[in-house]
């Protein structure tokens, strides 16, 4: 069975955009977010309120940059870290489109860009929306314990990102003919598989997700007519420090060449020396947020051409890292290309 889907109408990303809070604000990317609220309300009473607000402004922001009604949406495709999802219902169900909602944990953005990809390419869809959120405190006071109790973190645990990502594409030729920027498509992807973490610790997500991302990687460049060395970057999300360095161990011994063009998003998002985020960046908005403030504004310039994206999820729940579950890792792949001069 082939896992690789080749596009052939590629859909077009016409617009993104990368809201943070604090913590991004003051990190290496600061800088090329589209907005950052250091209060990390968001002008919300409650951290959960807040990560539903973070959402809908981004998407509010990658609207009006490609100067687009919320009426053009046929679909939206959203997740969070929130029980059923609840951010990014309260956060985007003004908007009226239809809505997919998804969770994938930490890989919850690739898997949302492959979703709405897959139904451009059928036809069932022309153009859509795809948005990704994480907030500190909610994640915290919902996966571990409140922040007011000052629980300590193990040195390989990871700081969930106030962050978020919003994508909108389209298969529209008129749409992409009027875009500022459509030079970046998504020109195949490959579903990713359920891997055994080999780990139930909870502080240690990176280690759990670095043998799906390893799968993921092998089995691409198995099936793909392209190799290793045809991509400027392989970017995985949220692995941090620990998980990258199990991953890029495997990758040195089952597949050299790609070891080398490993970048992981959780490690790009802060700098470890300045924050205090342990073993680096975890929450689905960091893969979404760092996309969006970071790659895909290179790829439009034609600063790199190709990427191989597959943000990385510790599929776990409170409940099943008390009941000792090793905990589960998943790593879907899109292949993101630039046509640009």
């Amino acid at each position: 069975m082939k896992r690789i889907k080749k596009l052939d109408t590629p859909p077009r990303f016409i617009s993104w955009c990368a809201v943070g809070g604090y913590e991004e604000k003051n990190g290496p990317l600061g800088e090329a977010f589209d907005l950052c609220d250091e209060s990390d309300t968001f002008g919300q009473k409650t951290w959960e309120m807040s990560e539903g607000e973070m959402g809908r402004c981004a998407l509010n922001l990658a609207l009006s940059k490609c100067s687009l009604s919320h009426e053009t949406l046929e679909l939206l495709v959203a997740g969070d870290l929130q029980n059923q999802c609840v951010a990014s219902s309260v956060g985007l169900d003004s908007f009226g489109a239809p809505f997919l909602g998804i969770y994938g944990a930490c890989s919850t953005c690739t898997e949302a860009l492959l979703i709405l990809s897959s139904m451009i390419e059928s036809g069932a869809v022309t153009t859509g929306a795809c948005v990704t959120t994480s907030h500190n405190s909610a994640a915290e006071r919902q996966f571990r314990t409140p922040l007011e109790y000052g629980g300590q973190r193990s040195p390989s645990a990871q700081w969930t990102s106030t962050a978020a990502g919003s994508f909108v594409l389209t298969s529209d030729e008129e749409l992409i003919k009027n875009a500022k920027l459509s030079n970046v498509a998504i020109s195949d992807f490959m579903i990713g598989r359920i891997v055994d973490g080999a780990t139930a610790d909870g502080s240690n997500m990176g280690a759990a997700m670095s043998f799906a991302a390893a799968e993921s990687i092998i089995e691409y460049f198995k099936e793909s007519e392209l190799k290793p060395r045809d991509f400027d970057y392989i970017v995985t999300g949220d692995l941090g420090k620990v998980g990258t360095s199990i991953l890029r161990a495997i990758l040195e011994e089952r597949l050299p060449s790609a070891a080398g063009k490993h970048l992981d998003c959780g490690n790009l998002l802060y700098d470890a020396k300045r924050q205090d985020v342990h073993a680096g960046a975890s929450g689905c908005g960091t893969s979404a947020s760092v996309l969006a403030s970071y790659f895909l504004p290179r790829l439009e310039e034609g600063e790199i051409r190709d990427i191989l994206f597959l943000s990385t999820g510790a599929l776990m729940s409170p409940s099943s890292v008390l009941q000792g579950n090793t905990i589960k890792g998943i790593a879907p792949v899109i292949h993101i290309h630039s046509s640009a001069d």
